[in-house]
């Protein structure tokens, strides 16, 4: 074995040694069965959900830390808990490894999932390594959510204002700032500083949800009965333009946005042109904000309790058309597809 640990490889200490290693970032009263259980709240349902990484897909070493894939792995699995209204239970992860892979590159990778997770109080409560030719990571997270709070892509309903929780195409920007750094040269040190960090660190939007509720609550005829207002909505982390179709889609809608309300960041002022940067907003992805189908009202109070890039950016209308619209006129309508976005297995 090699007495450098910082070079010891997982062929080195083998699956048990790996799991001893990797146990100290799970809480020890759970692990340590062929299963974990985990306790839900009385009338709660529970929520699954599972993502899977690929080493040269979802991340790289040319531009993440191994703690940074960690903190994103964990972070788009929060994201979908928080696309359906649910609170994170736990996490489990499924690791596929080269034996030539550091011990300490996964460990660091733990380190990542583990800072992300500690933030809302959510632990890694099991998992399996094995062996594979390219490094993949998979993880399953359970979240739980009161029945009448879920959060479906298909409760939207024509004359809902659309709502984002923050700005977008800032996780695409950072990509592109780290894998060719010559772009940007405008750019202030903060703000692009500013834009890796939202590549390589996203935070899941947990916290919207318990405003979310306030609002509706606080907006009921009936203050102490649950209130019956459906929500649609789901994470940006595939596009903005995505989940809008997908919402669309699902609830037989359309939709029409206005480009002047789309949320970008700021410091895209100095680097792209209007249509680069709302090309990055739309098709980018990553961004993990939440896209939400509420009416108008509660909508307008969410997005003047978020601030920060919250924003109304379109309504919901009868048909089945995703229209791009420029109130100003300056450029013509454009019908936003699917085709123009990130799509695995696509030539």
């Amino acid at each position: 074995m090699n007495s450098d640990l910082s070079s010891q490889q997982v062929k080195d200490i083998g699956e048990q040694g790996l799991l001893e290693r990797l146990q100290r970032f799970c809480p020890p009263e759970i692990i340590g069965d062929d299963a974990a259980v985990l306790e839900t709240a009385p009338e709660k349902s529970l929520v699954v959900t599972t993502d899977v990484l690929v080493d040269g897909i979802h991340f790289s070493n040319l531009t993440t830390s191994p703690e940074d894939a960690g903190w994103r792995a964990a972070a788009a699995n929060l994201s979908d808990l928080a696309a359906m209204g649910a609170s994170p239970l736990g996490i489990t992860v499924g690791l596929g490894l080269p034996g030539e892979v550091r011990v300490s590159w996964v460990e660091r990778l733990y380190q990542g999932m583990t800072e992300c997770l500690q933030k809302y109080n959510t632990s890694i409560v099991g998992g399996d390594v094995v062996r594979s030719p390219v490094t993949t990571l998979a993880i399953t997270a359970f979240g739980q959510v009161n029945p009448s709070q879920i959060i479906r892509r298909s409760a939207a309903v024509a004359g809902d204002a659309i709502v984002v929780t923050g700005v977008h195409g800032a996780s695409h920007a950072g990509l592109e700032l780290l894998l060719h750094p010559e772009l940007g040269q405008d750019l202030k040190d903060t703000e692009r500083m500013a834009l890796i960090r939202s590549h390589q660190r996203p935070q899941p939007r947990l916290d919207v949800l318990p405003i979310l509720w306030k609002i509706l609550v606080s907006q009921c005829p009936m203050p102490h009965a649950p209130c019956p207002m459906p929500i649609a909505g789901m994470d940006s982390s595939d596009g903005l333009a995505d989940a809008i179709i997908q919402i669309c889609r699902a609830s037989g809608v359309g939709a029409v946005l206005e480009r002047r309300q789309i949320s970008i960041p700021a410091a895209f002022d100095n680097w792209l042109t209007p249509e680069q940067a709302l090309t990055y907003a739309l098709y980018g992805g990553e961004d993990f904000e939440l896209v939400l189908c509420l009416p108008q009202e509660p909508a307008l109070a969410l997005v003047q309790h978020l601030g920060q890039g919250a924003a109304i950016i379109g309504s919901i209308t009868s048909g089945s058309t995703v229209l791009l619209h420029d109130e100003q006129k300056k450029f013509p309508d454009q019908v936003l597809s699917l085709s123009q976005g990130f799509q695995h297995f696509k030539s």
